[in-house]
């Protein structure tokens, strides 16, 4: 045995970080191979996309589990602890389960560093816990696998799931997946299988056009937001949803902003696949699973007076996203903390951030290996005309306090307003 306390399996995984971002499937493909293949014993929903996931997994989970199944979760980041990455039914996985795992996972791990191939990442390492643990220490219905990074290449690209979604695409990881739209959008069509449905929430029109080519490519059918089912806005947080065959009007969605209807329609149409497939949902559980859905740090209203959101937007598209759905501040003011990683087109965020009315916008930087160093946040506040906050915690807690504030939004990097929203419960 390796490991017989929780911190020392958790200092492990997160010492594999070093080893960097890893793309290709060769490890993950030993490592599976020495386990019997826990990939191929269940059940799979493949999620990608630049923005967007997260949520339609919470949409498509939540609308499961009201239809009595046992749903299995991977997801990334985590926001409360890492055991969340792997939940069913949304409890995360036990201190006793992630010793046992990572002693199965850790030989393999060490075999692996004296080949060609080198030492597992610590998203491959996780990818394989999930994998063994639905296979051979717990029982699911199905599993919702959320990719890390593009598709292809992506650890979890080694399933052949019952349908395959891809949310949304925009400009994000670009140093791995390609410059311009058209090429991370093929990184992320690398999830297509053969035969196996896809569930598509792109806009734009090219990509549209590109995943059709691809999916008849495959011989696989594909059904487009826009095209093959149509989501509306009814009101305030209601969505009207139609496709052949099944029309639902005035749905509540328990997660805020414009943006999640395309999610909760996206979400609606796997499962409208999933009926296909012999799962017995009702439009009333797919009603009550979209209104009940909560996900944490996506526009999360924290507080009353003032009042406090997070929202984890941690590149252009949700930031756009964020700045769309800004009408529910009413107008008020609002102090907007924000901060992002060293990669991310953090400039462009702010001036997209500028365009909320009545904002005020202050820069930070946090505790992270890949977080803004102090030089660097004095220097771009001073650059883009906003402020800067040092210490986050002190001027968190000191706006929260103050009930002359109006509205409090919290945005940037998920890791950042894992801490926040740690510090505020």
């Amino acid at each position: 045995m390796y490991f017989k306390e929780y911190s020392e399996a958790i200092t492990w995984i997160h010492g594999t970080l070093r080893m960097g971002i890893k793309p290709g499937l060769k490890r993950m493909e030993y490592m599976l191979t020495k386990l019997d293949h826990p990939e191929n014993k269940n059940k799979w929903v493949h999620i990608a996309g630049t923005n967007g996931k997260g949520s339609t997994l919470t949409f498509i989970r939540n609308v499961l589990e009201q239809s009595g199944y046992k749903v299995g979760t991977f997801t990334s980041p985590y926001i409360e602890s890492f055991n969340e990455r792997i939940s069913i039914n949304g409890i995360p996985v036990d201190n006793d389960a992630i010793i046992t795992l990572c002693n199965r996972i850790k030989p393999l791990a060490d075999e692996l560093a004296a080949t060609e191939w080198g030492h597992p990442s610590e998203f491959e390492i996780i990818t394989v816990m999930m994998f063994l643990y639905f296979a051979e220490y717990a029982t699911i219905d199905i599993g919702l696998v959320e990719v890390g990074l593009g598709g292809r290449l992506d650890s979890t690209n080694v399933i052949t799931p019952l349908i395959s979604v891809v949310t949304t695409i925009g400009m994000d990881h670009m140093e791995f997946l390609g410059n311009t739209i058209h090429d991370i959008a093929l990184e992320k069509a690398g999830i297509f299988k053969p035969d196996i449905p896809i569930v598509s929430g792109v806009i734009q029109v090219e990509v549209q056009e590109l995943y059709k080519v691809r999916a008849d490519d495959l011989g696989s059918a594909i059904y487009q937001l826009g095209v093959n089912f149509i989501a509306e806005k009814d009101s305030n947080q209601r969505l009207s949803y139609a496709a052949p065959g099944l029309e639902l009007t005035n749905i509540p969605v328990g997660l805020l902003g414009d943006h999640q209807l395309n999610n909760a329609a996206v979400a609606l149409k796997t499962v409208e696949l999933l009926k296909e497939k012999q799962f017995q949902i009702t439009d009333n559980q797919m009603r009550a699973g979209l209104k009940g859905s909560r996900w944490p740090g996506r526009l999360e209203k924290m507080q009353d007076s003032p009042t406090i959101y997070l929202d984890g937007a941690h590149n252009i598209e949700g930031i756009k996203a964020l700045v769309k759905a800004s009408d529910i501040f009413h107008g008020e003011p609002v102090k907007l903390l924000f901060t992002a990683l060293q990669d991310k087109e953090f400039v462009e965020m702010i001036k997209l951030l500028k365009t909320i009315e009545n904002v005020d916008i202050f820069l930070t930087t946090f505790d992270y290996p890949r977080a803004l160093s102090v030089n660097e946040i004095e220097k771009i506040a001073s650059e883009n005309d906003i402020s800067f906050v040092l210490d986050w915690k002190m001027a968190t807690g000191k706006w929260a306090q103050d009930k002359s504030e109006n509205v409090i939004m919290v945005t940037g990097s998920l890791y950042f307003i894992a801490e926040v929203r740690k510090m505020l419960l």
